[in-house]
């Protein structure tokens, strides 16, 4: 049994590389592997659709999203339980020096229905500025937000706070604030087709990373890996380990979707009133 497993190329999905890599899956019949989506959301959105991915670990509001638009998959567990901390980016050399300075601007996205996308509109709400104000640059991945700001076809970007501090520490970026999502930050999703004949795979699968992501993060050297692999500084990996929780169990809190299906609404990026269903339960790992 074959399980197609992506996610973003960042350190919240650490605990899938290390169970992945230690083996007990195999053990179990199930043959995972792992496919890195830079592009974040929107990709995997895509990938999952066109039956090239079976689980994905999206950002909350990206997976509701597509959902809601008619995608043909469905959330089968919260995987962090912390929301995601997103800073508020700008060119070093940019005018603009506080939060409000970005009203207006245009900001740089992954791709459209991406979480640097969405979340643009949840700042937007959170500092009462009109969602018609929002303007976007549509650059792949953060490495083409980088080339955005040199070409100054971009002014602002939001991303995890740590996956960019090392840009903002070597001074091509500069944070002008920062903001949370008022729900969990990540969960995965399952193609239609995954569930309908490897529910019970997957179910073990979501068991074992959330076993390992709880060992991960009681690893006294967890922290030097994560400083290793992604270049942040000790102190900053250790910070983002403290404040992040991966869920302790297989499932998810409805209204958590619903506070971000809500936003969506409100933003016109999914239809007006009832939506499909968000969710499907597992049974039992």
């Amino acid at each position: 049994m074959r399980l197609r497993i992506g996610g973003v190329p960042e350190h919240f999905n650490l605990p899938w590389r290390r169970l992945l890599d230690s083996g007990p899956l195999a053990r179990e019949g199930v043959d995972a592997s792992w496919e890195d989506y830079p592009g974040g959301s929107g990709a995997m959105r895509e990938a999952l659709q066109a039956g090239r991915l079976d689980l994905g670990v999206l950002l909350t509001e990206g997976a509701v999203a597509g959902i809601a638009n008619g995608g043909a998959f469905r959330i089968v567990s919260v995987y962090t339980e912390s929301p995601l901390l997103w800073g508020v980016h700008v060119p070093a050399g940019s005018a603009f020096r506080a939060l409000d300075d970005v009203r207006g601007a245009r900001y740089a996205i992954s791709r459209f229905g991406s979480g640097s996308h969405l979340m643009a509109f949840a700042l937007a709400q959170q500092r009462g500025w009109p969602f018609d104000e929002l303007r976007f640059v549509a650059v792949d991945d953060l490495d083409g937000a980088v080339r955005a700001f040199e070409r100054r076809t971009a002014d602002v970007f939001l991303w995890e706070k740590f996956m960019t501090k090392p840009l903002v520490d070597s001074g091509r970026f500069r944070r002008v604030g920062e903001f949370g999502a008022p729900w969990p930050a990540f969960v995965v999703a399952a193609s239609d087709s995954a569930l309908a004949t490897m529910s019970d795979a997957i179910a073990r699968v979501l068991a074992a990373v959330l076993d390992a992501a709880a060992k991960f993060r009681a690893d006294p050297g967890a922290a030097a890996e994560i400083s290793r692999r992604f270049g942040l500084t000790q102190g900053d990996a250790a910070e983002w380990l403290q404040r992040t929780q991966w869920a302790g169990r297989v499932g998810f809190e409805a209204e958590a979707l619903e506070r971000a299906a809500a936003l969506l609404q409100a933003a016109g990026l999914v239809p007006a009133g009832r939506i499909a269903p968000l969710t499907e339960e597992l049974g039992s790992a």
